[in-house]
């Protein structure tokens, strides 16, 4: 069970990042993308689990200090040191032989993606907006990722989107744990200091505005349009809208967002709203494609 919780498996769902490009590229109904984009999402959920498992060697001490966080195997001490090294090791060396294995540029993806992480990990984690920024660039890299794995172009709409998303999440938990920690916020992570809430508040309305508008735009271009032959898209702006909404509700009036990954599991409306965003998207996506095959199955 330690070794469940060290791994991070819940945090994989950020890996769902990975399956973008086989939506957004109309890939959905093809077997091989299928099974290639899952694929590539394990070696990302491998690689991640390396990453975090490198972060928490790290901040053991100061995950101590958290009332959460020294919870975890090693910062408790039921993982010892060299036993963690070790599975970083393995399991990052693994995921980027896998990963080499798919062919293409997804082992430089996934090398990139490695990179970033560690250089976060042992140093930018302590810099102010480029920490954040970190974390949003693996986002990145977990689209590109799967793009590469099925072969398609990638969206620079869908990467930016992505970014500004990544961000607001990132933004939202560095004031969640200001609030959290109080006095003790530098203690656990240092770049802390650096920021104070009300400077937050005001990035996370930038960057909830940007990625809105930026959503916006991207429904609306000539090229999503075209690809997707529809200009209904523009009709989930509203979805997206209320998401950020939402999440700024869960911030000031319930004090969370420190874990945005709990919030995608437990908050109802954050998740019905999600689920109804993605069945918007797929039937206004696919919906040519289901009445042909509907009419070549006779019905």
């Amino acid at each position: 069970m330690d070794w469940i919780k060290l791994l991070r498996v819940k945090q994989w769902v950020k890996n769902g990042f990975v399956l973008a490009p086989l939506v957004f590229a109309v890939e959905f109904t093809k077997l091989d993308s299928i099974i290639r984009a899952l694929e590539a999402m394990v070696v990302f959920c491998i690689v991640s689990s390396g990453t975090y498992i490198l972060n928490d060697l790290k901040d053991r001490e100061a995950d101590a200090l958290h009332p959460a966080k020294r919870n975890r195997p090693i910062a408790a001490g039921r993982i010892k040191p060299p036993q963690a090294w070790a599975g970083a090791f393995i399991l990052l060396l693994g995921g980027c032989a896998w990963g080499f294995s798919m062919g293409g540029n997804m082992v430089l993806t996934v090398l990139a993606y490695v990179l970033i992480h560690m250089a976060y990990t042992f140093g930018l984690k302590e810099v102010a907006i480029i920490d954040v920024s970190c974390i949003a660039i693996g986002f990145v890299l977990r689209v590109i990722g799967g793009a590469e794995a099925i072969n398609v172009e990638y969206s620079e709409w869908v990467l930016l989107c992505t970014f500004l998303l990544a961000s607001f999440l990132g933004f939202a938990k560095r004031r969640q744990e200001i609030i959290l920690l109080g006095e003790n916020a530098a203690g656990h992570r240092e770049v802390l200091v650096q920021y104070s809430p009300q400077m937050l508040d005001q990035i996370l309305t930038l960057s909830a505005a940007c990625s809105i508008i930026a959503y916006a735009l991207y429904t609306i271009s000539a090229q999503t349009q075209g690809k997707f032959d529809t200009q209904a898209l523009i009709y989930t702006v509203p979805f997206v809208y209320y998401g950020f909404a939402r999440y700024f509700y869960l911030i000031h009036q319930e004090g969370k967002g420190d874990d945005p990954t709990e919030v995608v599991y437990t908050d109802r409306p954050m998740l019905l709203n999600g689920i109804l965003w993605a069945a918007a998207c797929g039937l206004i996506v696919y919906w040519k494609k289901v009445l042909i095959w509907l009419q070549s199955m006779g019905l």
